[in-house]
C-alpha cells in the first residue's frame, strides 16, 4: 500500500472521530438539567479500629456517630452529626452546580465508637430535560482526628474533616440513549468563596457547606481516551510533513 494511502485512511478515521466527538459535545452543551436534590444516608463502615460504634439515623437525612456522654466534663458534647438538606437545581452540560447543603457537628465522643464512612444515596428528581428520577451512591469518608491534649481543643489540628468518593458501581445515568456521569467536586463553607475537596470542622463546632458537583457526558468514543482526539489533530500535522517530503522524492 502506498504511504500516502495508508496516512490518508489514518487521517480520515482520526478526523471522523474528531467531528463525531465535537458534534457530540456541542449537542450535549445544549442541555440544561433541573430539578431538585435530596438524600439519606446508609449503612456505615465502622473499620477495624472502631470496635464499639455507635450510630443512628441510616435511612434518613441525619447521620449521627459516636457515643454522647454530655455528662462527663471530658467529653460535654452530644454525638457527631451529619444533616444533609436538598436544594433545586439548574445547570447546563459540564457546569458546576449546587447539589445540596451539609451541616456538620464535630462533638467529642470516646474513642473506638466512631465510623470511618458511611454511604450517602443522592437523589436527583429531574424536570428538564425529562421528569425522571436518577439515584446516585457516594462514600463518605469521616476522618476522626484524636485530640492533641498539648493544643487548645478548639485549634484546626484537632478538627475532623469528611470528604466524598463515588461508588463506581452506581454513578451514571442515560438519557436519549446517551450516557451521563455526576461528579461531587467539593464543598464551600458559609462566608467563605473557596472550594475545597474536605469539609473540615473544629471540636465542638457546627459548620453548614454546599456541596458542588458536574454532570458529565460520556463520550460515544470513551474507549479510544480523550487524548486520541489530541493525537489525531497532531498526526494531521505529521501527515503534511511526511506528505510534502514524499511528494518531494517523487519530483
Amino acid at each position: 500500500m502506498k504511504l500516502s494511502s495508508v496516512f490518508g485512511i489514518t487521517l480520515s478515521a482520526f478526523a471522523i472521530t474528531a467531528v463525531a466527538a465535537l458534534g457530540f459535545s456541542n449537542q450535549a452543551k445544549a442541555l440544561i438539567f433541573s430539578g431538585d436534590s435530596s438524600g439519606t444516608w446508609g449503612e456505615p463502615d465502622p473499620g477495624t479500629f472502631n470496635t464499639n460504634p455507635i450510630y443512628k439515623g441510616v435511612g434518613t437525612n441525619t447521620f449521627e456517630w459516636g457515643l454522647s456522654l454530655p455528662d462527663i466534663p471530658r467529653f460535654r458534647t452530644p454525638a457527631n452529626s451529619l444533616i444533609f438538606k436538598g436544594t433545586s437545581f439548574a445547570s447546563d452540560f459540564n457546569s458546576l452546580f449546587k447539589i445540596g447543603d451539609l451541616s456538620y457537628y464535630n462533638g467529642t465522643v470516646p474513642l473506638y465508637t466512631n465510623v470511618e464512612k458511611v454511604r450517602f444515596h443522592l437523589r436527583l428528581s429531574f424536570k428538564n430535560p425529562a421528569e425522571i428520577k436518577e439515584d446516585f451512591d457516594f462514600n463518605f469518608n469521616l476522618v476522626n482526628s484524636p485530640n492533641d491534649p498539648n493544643i487548645p481543643i478548639s485549634d484546626i489540628a484537632n478538627a475532623d474533616y469528611v470528604f466524598p468518593t463515588p461508588v463506581f458501581t452506581n454513578r451514571s445515568f442515560s438519557y436519549s440513549g446517551k450516557q451521563y456521569t455526576l461528579e461531587l467536586t467539593g464543598f464551600i463553607e458559609d462566608g467563605s468563596s473557596t472550594s475545597a475537596k474536605e469539609f473540615r470542622v473544629r471540636e465542638g463546632a457546627k459548620t453548614t457547606a454546599a456541596i458542588y458537583g458536574r454532570i458529565n457526558v460520556v463520550s460515544p468514543t470513551e474507549k479510544v481516551p480523550e487524548p486520541g482526539v489530541v493525537a489525531g489533530l497532531s498526526l494531521l500535522g505529521f501527515y503534511v510533513v511526511i506528505r510534502k517530503s514524499y511528494l518531494k522524492m517523487k519530483i
